[in-house]
């Protein structure tokens, strides 16, 4: 059988100890396997790898396998840019519903990866564009979501948004969410969005804190754009936050324009992946805290 990946970078942050020892283990183990391991030359210089400038990782590598929280795999996956790399992730964060490989089973997965043995998953990904009054843009790319928030304390922000150019609302609050089927399980889920399944073709907009119970969250379709216009109140701004990472602030005159990305990014998962198990596991589903309370009390 053909090896599928004949490189892989590492990515992770190393210099804590959670994430160096699995991150030790799994250069160890592909370098054995004939595996060339590549990594930046922080990464590179711990752990006696190949140094490749990160802008340069993804280029050079068949496999990107992110060991951390779900923080590294979105890094990640900023890091494969337009390359279409496929991205692994070792869980050694609190959650982790991307990085869904633990650090116990990590080799033994590897192991059957590395001979071809796994499924793969393509995930939306939005383009998230701030378009100024002069017509000049800027923007960013996000697997999770983007994130419209206040900057002043205290100050609530009033905006409207459009979907496809139809008005669909007047929202006072904090701030909105808009999240992919990968992102509907991180900020959006917290403040009340639903959990979408990752193939289905949808988005969901989420206010954050609105100031009326009527605002509620909202799924459409992936290939409809979402606009957001800030209302002029007093000197009010928001910031935009792409993955957690600013794309800057917009003001009355400019305009936030969220569409369907035409990339992709590709998920490498081990034999038996199950997306509703990893659900039941992290949120606990199933599990009751009476029983937990009265088993307490018996000791």
């Amino acid at each position: 059988m053909t090896q599928p990946f004949n490189t892989v970078a590492l990515v992770g942050r190393h210099e804590d100890e959670r994430v160096a020892e699995p991150m030790a283990a799994l250069a160890g183990y592909l370098t054995n396997s004939g595996i060339t391991v590549i990594a930046s030359p922080g990464i590179a210089r711990a752990f006696g790898l190949r140094a490749v400038g990160e802008p340069d990782l993804a280029g050079e590598a068949d496999l990107i396998i992110a060991v951390g929280g779900d923080g590294t795999m979105l890094y990640a996956a900023k890091l494969a840019g337009d390359v279409d790399v496929p991205l692994l992730g070792v869980n050694r964060g609190r959650l982790g519903f991307l990085t869904d490989v633990s650090p116990a089973e990590m080799l033994g997965s590897l192991q059957r990866i590395v001979r071809g043995e796994f499924s793969s998953e393509r995930r939306l990904l939005l383009d998230a564009h701030i378009r100024a009054p002069d017509g000049s843009e800027r923007g960013e790319t996000a697997l999770n979501d983007i994130v419209v928030q206040r900057c002043e304390g205290g100050r609530m922000l009033y905006f409207e948004t459009l979907i496809a150019g139809t008005r669909l609302n007047a929202h006072a609050g904090d701030g909105l969410i808009v999240a992919t089927p990968t992102g509907s399980t991180a900020y959006a889920l917290s403040c009340g969005g639903p959990i979408i399944e990752p193939h289905l073709d949808a988005i969901v907009i989420v206010p954050i804190c609105p100031h009326t119970l009527s605002d509620r969250p909202i799924v459409i379709p992936a290939g409809l754009s979402v606009e957001v216009i800030l209302h002029t109140h007093g000197n009010t701004r928001a910031e935009i936050s792409v993955d957690g990472i600013s794309l800057g602030q917009i003001g009355p005159d400019d305009r936030l324009i969220v569409s369907r990305s035409d990339r992709q990014i590709t998920l490498i998962h081990p034999p038996g992946y199950d997306f509703y198990e990893i659900l039941r596991s992290k949120l606990h589903w199933g599990h009751d805290s009476r029983f937990a309370a009265v088993s307490d009390e018996s000791v």
